[in-house]
Parts: C-alpha cells; sequence; structure tokens
C-alpha cells in the first residue's frame, strides 16, 4: 500500500485501511435490511438457552424456543431419518437424526438463519472491496 490520503464523505486525510473501513460501513448500511433481521431472528430463537430437565447424557444441554415451538405445531413423525447439526466445535459438526418434523425444523431454524447472516457478509465485503477499489490509486487496491 501506498502512502496515500483520501477523502471519503466528511472523513478527510484517510489511509487506505481507514478508507476500507469507513466504505465497508457504508455498503453494511446500505446492504442490512429485513432480510438480515429475519435471519438475527432465527439465529437467536434456534439458541439452546431454555433450561430442560430430563436430557440422556452427552445431548445439548437446554432446548430453544424455535425447537419447543415447532414440536408443538409440527408434532408429525416422518417414515425417514432426518440429519440435523446439533452442535459446531473445534473437533467438527455433531449430527443427530430423528423422526420428529418438529424437532427437525427447530434445529434447521438457526443454520438457515446463520447462512443467510454468511452470504449478506459476503456480500457486503464483495461490494465494500469494489466500492473500495474504485476509490483508490492502483497501488492502493485491495485483491487486484
Amino acid at each position: 500500500m501506498g502512502n496515500n490520503r483520501y477523502t471519503y464523505g466528511i472523513h478527510t486525510g484517510l489511509t487506505p485501511p481507514e478508507l476500507f473501513f469507513y466504505v465497508t460501513l457504508e455498503e453494511a448500511r446500505r446492504e442490512l435490511g429485513l432480510t438480515d433481521l429475519a435471519a438475527v431472528a432465527a439465529i437467536l430463537l434456534g439458541q439452546a438457552d431454555v433450561p430442560v430437565s430430563g436430557k440422556v447424557a452427552g445431548a445439548t444441554e437446554g432446548t430453544s424456543v424455535a425447537s419447543m415451538v415447532s414440536r408443538r405445531v409440527l408434532p408429525n413423525r416422518v417414515a425417514m431419518r432426518l440429519p440435523m447439526i446439533t452442535g459446531v466445535g473445534l473437533r467438527g459438526m455433531k449430527i443427530a437424526f430423528t423422526r420428529n418434523l418438529g424437532a427437525w425444523v427447530g434445529r434447521t431454524i438457526p443454520i438457515v438463519g446463520e447462512a443467510f447472516m454468511a452470504a449478506e457478509a459476503f456480500q457486503i465485503l464483495r461490494q465494500s472491496i469494489r466500492a473500495y477499489n474504485r476509490l483508490v490509486q492502483p497501488a492502493d487496491r485491495v485483491l487486484g
């Protein structure tokens, strides 16, 4: 990166990293909307933070609001066992199987939310790099 200085909106004398920060903030503000609120709600409703007793050893402690509601609304059992992610950590993903449609939906809701948020983050980063590269000298460009 060069020693160039830039102006962006009301900000003057910005270094390339500072300019990239402000461009990214603007792109995030422009991109985030109702879908992101739904994704965040799905993630939060899928957190296993409601205490529950009677779980077997090794099971994830607690349950989520999404799981409780979906089990009530969809008490159906299906013929095939459906895979569901029950945990992600350093040792990898923990997968369990269920025939209870409500349990599967409850476990899937936060994963869908996380996928939407990951896609949004990718879009924001991609758009930020493009906008930043249009504003700066060739020596200060990111990824090309």
